[in-house]
């Protein structure tokens, strides 16, 4: 019992080892990794190698999965290059298996305790890090030794070699057992590294070793529709895709087993090098094979997964994808796209506004039901950066977090504001039948079209960070405050020549006036947090 505990805690070992090293590497090379995807999906063989390399780099094809699935969720790729990415990261993950495998016991220690010390005295800087993805990568090479070290007393009982004696003859039974065993140990390469340690020791033929590995590949893919069932459609496509690539293969090489297996046991290697050997080459060659069929399958996908229809009136948040909340680059940039949603429909709420000011009273509805939009995206966006894990973010990531944590807060207020300027003009002038001034009318269609400028042009460096951009935005907020001081003095002028119409809506004018003011300050507020970063991030810009 004490064997077998130790065998699954090894094999814990190793997937947790696998976690850190990814989450360590994206979070210092996340966004460099996200830019290398996305400029090579336009090209088949590019898009193939990116994934390779990509998940070379993380340890993990479920996390070069995470990241394309992200893309085709946001409408950033289409579903056939990312398929593609998807097959170089079945390649990658192969290649990595068999590096893992030679002998670098002895770099174990020594990852572990310089990624320890870096990571414990430079937790929050790229060196931090990247002692993090040290640790990682000392825990799986330890894992991996203490795997072979406790699988060999298990496949020398008694009961377990009876048990594995029984897989000799049917091979889609052995495949379907690869596939289960893949999933319970939640790692494919784990499933196969076992099954080299098997063969090695003369527990299974070599045969049903085959048919392990085919099945621990299929079991991989059943595993990313698992963890795929709580995404969106199109990120459910790619891995259904992914799937059904890892079925195609196992049905067609499996009646071929035996060949297979006879062929390769003439070659003067070892059974448990054959294993990983045939490991490689069999995902290597099924994915090469596949890519040319990248675009039927896309078409076969979307054809089974269907969009959700969408019934609800109110926005919803779209880019707060959760599975990416381990990968700080990704999941700030989908908090950011989900903000940018957030100014689109205060950009709406302004226009509508626009629209009561000129009489149409029942466009105040739609402000009021706008502002409920913003609201529910603004709590989705607080509620999903809450749940970053943010005392390990590096700086540059701290500070895109409160960025985005306020550009959020900002826009939220400003929605509010807006509806409370519609109601005022409501109850204030329609309702009472008192009407603006021409030249007050004029002044609010002035003072609204700048607001909605500067809007745009706050998102636009929200996104960008563009310092030029941010020194615009600061001097369009300055030009405003002598506007609205122009205006304010034109209208006192008004009442002193007692236009009667100014009379009758001066306290709702100069609200409004007030109102357009601290909408423009929170737009405004973004040029500030932008020109004040470290001047080693300017001078980059």
């Amino acid at each position: 019992m004490l064997t077998l505990l130790n065998l699954l805690s090894a094999v814990a070992l190793l997937v947790w080892g696998t976690h850190i090293v990814r989450t360590g590497i994206m979070r210092v090379y996340g966004a460099d990794l996200r830019r290398v995807l996305s400029r090579s999906v336009e090209r088949k063989p590019m898009a193939f190698l990116a994934g390779i390399g990509v998940t070379a780099l993380v340890q993990s094809s479920n996390a070069t999965t995470l990241l394309v699935t992200s893309f085709v969720a946001q409408n950033l790729v289409s579903l056939t290059p990312a398929l593609v990415v998807v097959l170089g990261a079945d390649v990658g993950t192969a290649i990595m298996a068999r590096i893992l495998t030679f002998d670098l016991s002895w770099l174990s220690p020594l990852f572990i305790f310089f990624g320890v010390v870096f990571f414990l005295s430079r937790k929050q800087t790229r060196a931090g890090q990247m002692g993090r993805a040290a640790i990682g990568l000392g825990l799986i090479l330890l894992a991996l030794q203490l795997i072979v070290a406790a699988a060999k007393p298990i496949t020398q009982a008694a009961g377990v070699q009876v048990l594995f004696s029984t897989l000799t003859g049917d091979v889609m039974l052995d495949a379907l057992l690869g596939a289960v065993f893949a999933i319970i140990s939640y790692s494919s390469l784990a499933a196969v590294l076992i099954t080299a340690t098997l063969t090695a020791s003369g527990v299974i033929s070599f045969k049903v070793a085959l048919c392990l590995v085919i099945g621990a590949n299929l079991g991989s893919g059943l595993l990313a529709m698992i963890n795929a069932s709580g995404s969106n459609a199109a990120g459910k496509r790619v891995a259904l895709g992914s799937l059904l690539f890892k079925l195609i293969g196992s049905l067609a090489i499996l009646p071929l087993v035996n060949y297979v297996a006879d062929l390769l046991e003439k070659m003067p290697v070892n059974d448990e090098e054959l294993v990983i050997f045939f490991h490689v080459f069999y995902n290597l060659i099924r994915c090469l094979i596949m890519v040319p069929f990248a675009e039927p399958m896309a078409r076969l996908c979307r054809r089974m997964i269907t969009d959700d229809p969408d019934t609800d009136v109110h926005l919803r948040p779209k880019h707060l994808d959760r599975s990416a909340l381990d990968t700080p680059a990704l999941a700030l940039a989908n908090a950011a796209r989900e903000t940018l949603r957030i100014g689109d429909v205060v950009e709406q709420m302004m226009e509508s506004f626009n629209k009561v000011v000129h009489g149409e009273l029942r466009e105040e509805r739609a402000v009021r039901r706008l502002d409920d939009d913003v609201d529910v995206l603004y709590t989705a966006i607080k509620l999903y950066l809450a749940r970053m894990p943010k005392e390990d973010l590096a700086e540059e990531d701290s500070r895109r977090w409160a960025e985005v944590i306020e550009m959020a807060l900002n826009l939220e207020q400003a929605g509010d504001i807006i509806e409370r300027m519609c109601g005022d003009v409501a109850v204030k002038s329609l309702n009472a039948r008192r009407a603006f001034s021409a030249e007050g009318l004029e002044e609010l269609n002035t003072l609204q079209e700048q607001v909605l400028n500067n809007l745009r042009l706050s998102l636009s460096v929200f996104l960008s960070k563009d310092i030029p951009s941010a020194r615009r935005l600061r001097r369009s907020k300055h030009r405003f405050r002598i506007l609205i001081r122009r205006f304010s003095h034109a209208h006192v002028e008004r009442l002193h020549q007692k236009n009667v119409q100014s009379i009758e809506t001066s306290s709702l004018h100069l609200g409004l006036l007030g109102d357009m003011k601290r909408l423009n300050s929170l737009f405004c507020a973004v040029a500030y947090t932008v020109l004040d970063q470290p001047d080693d991030e300017r001078d980059e810009d």
